[in-house]
């Protein structure tokens, strides 16, 4: 089950990525950002009334809030990290490396107790490096400092907002993702105030937008939940698949053309996801 809501939530991801980026062709990306995720925080707020989660333990140890406004502020910073690399045309270096955000909640479940198995690991091991090469790295020409340095800056944040909402999570998935969302709420508005614009979205878009929003905020709290559901490494690289989602969207309906990395790539991630799946 645990894989399953992984995985699910990796495919969310991916989708939601290549929705927004496509908006980001036409508007600017922390416009984008920003607009859908505060479209996610009604839609959370919405299931929060539904399901009756507010009662969840908020503060202390093992509480959700403090966590998940770290996930959220950590998360904001990885994304301005990774849209500020992208910017810089080198998107074959930013995006493979900001993908190994996984590696930090992965190593931080490892340390508080999660064993795996030699087969489960080398499934690990081939997934994280089938997601990277999936992504299409650039390495023939150098590795620039200024990218390079977005891209672990984006890695980082990815990486501190996981491992932040696998804490938090053990209170109550939903709160940590309605808490996310809430402290980027703040993030936004003040954005929207210093540029003064809303992002200059038609009506048209606005669907799109909703997606984004949903897809998003669904995938963090299935995420969240499999980490309840078993190992939180497990479900970490699991979740982390989904820049193979976003190339393969980009494939089917952009007709971008993917390099053979990335067919390797995403031949090493199944076979990953086949042996952490089977043992």
């Amino acid at each position: 089950m645990a894989s399953l809501l992984a995985i699910f939530s990796s495919i969310l991801w991916g989708t939601s990525d290549f929705e927004g980026g496509r908006l980001s062709k036409k508007h600017a990306p922390l416009a984008v950002l920003g607009f859908s995720q505060v479209l996610g925080l009604i839609f959370g707020i919405f299931l929060m009334l539904v399901s009756g989660a507010w009662d969840a333990q908020a503060l202390g140890s093992e509480g959700y809030l403090i966590p998940g406004i770290f996930a959220g502020l950590s998360g904001y910073f990885g994304l301005f990290c990774l849209y500020a690399g992208l910017s810089t045309g080198r998107m074959g270096v930013v995006s493979p490396i900001s993908s190994m955000g996984a590696v930090v909640p992965l190593t931080y479940a490892l340390v508080n107790g999660d064993k795996l198995s030699t087969i489960v690991s080398i499934g690990v091991v081939l997934a994280l490096v089938g997601v990277f090469c999936a992504s299409g790295p650039e390495l023939s020409q150098g590795l620039p400092i200024k990218p390079l340095l977005l891209a672990l800056g984006a890695a980082i944040g990815f990486g501190t907002a996981l491992t932040s909402m696998s804490i938090g999570s053990q209170s109550s998935a939903l709160m940590t993702m309605v808490s996310m969302r809430g402290a980027t709420f703040f993030v936004t508005v003040a954005l929207a105030l210093k540029f003064r614009t809303m992002g200059g979205f038609s009506k048209k878009e606005y669907p799109s937008l909703i997606f984004i929003g949903i897809a998003d905020f669904l995938a963090n709290v299935l995420l969240g939940v499999a980490c309840t559901k078993g190992l939180v490494s497990i479900a970490m690289v699991l979740g982390s698949l989904f820049p193979i989602a976003t190339a393969l969207m980009a494939f089917k309906f952009l007709r971008e053309r993917l390099q053979k990395v990335q067919y390797v790539g995403i031949a090493l991630a199944v076979a990953g996801v086949a042996l952490i799946s089977a043992f």
